[in-house]
């Protein structure tokens, strides 16, 4: 579970974006988005393969 404290002379608005922040580099809200469907392990390991090419190709372009 992802918390922040309120610093003092803290505003909100700053408040609530070192608590997304947080929560961005936590991996929690990319977690839930993956198990929002439930998928195979088959087409996870292909998902991943997809994604580990394509980022890949990115770097090799550069």
């Amino acid at each position: 579970m992802s918390f922040v404290t309120l610093r003092e002379g803290e505003e909100g608005e700053s408040l609530l974006k070192r608590f997304q922040t947080s929560m961005q580099r936590s991996g929690i809200l990319r977690e839930l988005r993956n198990r929002r469907y439930f998928k195979s392990k088959g087409e996870q390991a292909r998902l991943d393969k997809q994604r580990s090419l394509r980022r890949l190709r990115r770097r090799r372009n550069r």
